[in-house]
């Protein structure tokens, strides 16, 4: 979590708001030189005044996240995990990177005060940005939100991530942000190979008809933009009372790609069951005054100048399988020991379920 956003609504797996909402004092292993840390900020953070109280937020696994408070105004701190990793992950560089060009553009996100890449500071690599205040929704159904209200955070949503995928990214600097060009091509190839490579983890059918089947039925046509990755609601925070996205949050999957798979991620909720990711698969839609998943394509459609999406079943196929992919790759961590998570297992167990989704949306472009 990157924020000072309340999280509202509902806990919906254990993946989700138990496990990562709120501070807790800094965890043994993540801890630094907070006076080193004071003596940063008051050289590179414009209008900093300490002194400085540091604590953890619970979420942030990937990346440790750090509430900092003063008496005068709260920050964020990401930083990389202290000691060895791998090459090219946890790169907070690129996630101040594309924040601080983002911000210039008026799209919705926090502000970077600074990025520091000397590690004789904490440590390690890390940026401190504003601590943004609003709501931040956990179910996908926005339980504590009006039923009239409802339609206007979901077309919210879809605006910004419209908005997303309409900005120029070579304008602002990020023309080198990723690779474009050919994405699915690439993406099936590298969840096919950690797939086919893990052997703990095993087989599973509706894995292999994908990997079998995917390569051949990727449509025609190129598109690039900013993508996000990981665009879900419990990734937004929210203004307090109103129906608007103040920021969007967690950048660590942004890439250069296709704004078709990233909007097809993020509207998988629709199909997604609730309890292994913020979704809505089997909710009574209308009853909760919600949005179709047709509805809200076609908004998409017309915010983004398209007259309909004829392979939105790909779409659906192939990121369900990217996210099993990354599922499987929990499981064999699960197995052989090495998951740093406490709720890995619970992921791995997933596994078969969305395996099976993929294969089921596979099946419709048949």
């Amino acid at each position: 979590m990157e924020s000072g956003a309340s999280r509202d609504g509902t806990a919906v797996s254990a993946l989700g708001q138990e496990v990562n909402a709120g501070t807790s004092p800094v965890r043994d292993a993540h801890r630094f030189d907070e006076e080193a840390l004071e003596r940063w900020m008051t050289a590179h953070v414009e209008g900093y005044r300490g002194p400085l109280t540091v604590e953890q937020f619970k979420g942030g696994q990937s990346n440790p996240t750090y509430k900092l408070v003063t008496p005068g105004r709260s920050y964020v701190l990401r930083r990389k995990p202290p000691g060895t990793t791998l090459k090219g992950a946890h790169a907070v560089d690129r996630e101040a990177r594309v924040l601080t060009a983002l911000g210039g553009t008026g799209f919705p996100v926090a502000r970077v005060y600074g990025l520091c890449t000397d590690e004789s500071v904490i440590g390690s690599w890390f940026y401190v940005m504003e601590m943004v205040q609003g709501r931040i929704f956990w179910d996908a159904t926005f339980p504590s939100v009006a039923r009239d209200e409802r339609p206007a955070y979901f077309d919210a949503m879809n605006a910004t991530i419209a908005q997303l995928h309409g900005v120029d990214y070579a304008a602002i600097g990020l023309e080198d942000y990723g690779r474009p060009g050919n994405y699915f091509t690439r993406q099936i190839g590298r969840w096919s190979r950690q797939y086919l490579e893990d052997q703990d983890a095993g087989r599973d059918p509706d894995m292999d008809a994908l990997i079998a089947w995917l390569p051949d039925h990727i449509p025609a046509g190129e598109e690039s933009s900013i993508v996000h990755g990981d665009f879900r609601c419990d990734n937004m925070i929210f203004h307090p009372t109103e129906p608007r996205v103040l920021a969007v949050l967690d950048w660590e999957l942004s890439t250069l790609g296709h704004p078709l798979a990233d909007f097809a991620n993020h509207a998988m909720m629709y199909q997604m069951p609730p309890d292994i990711v913020a979704g809505l698969g089997g909710t009574d839609l209308q009853a909760l005054n919600i949005p179709s998943e047709a509805d809200y394509v076609a908004a998409y459609c017309a915010r983004t100048g398209r007259t309909g999406i004829p392979n939105w079943d790909f779409y659906v196929a192939f990121n369900f399988f990217r996210l099993a992919a990354i599922f499987h790759g929990i499981k064999g961590r699960v197995i052989r020991g090495t998951a740093a998570s406490a709720h890995a297992r619970e992921r791995a167990q997933a596994l078969p379920r969305l395996s099976a989704l993929a294969r089921q949306a596979m099946e419709k472009c048949k």
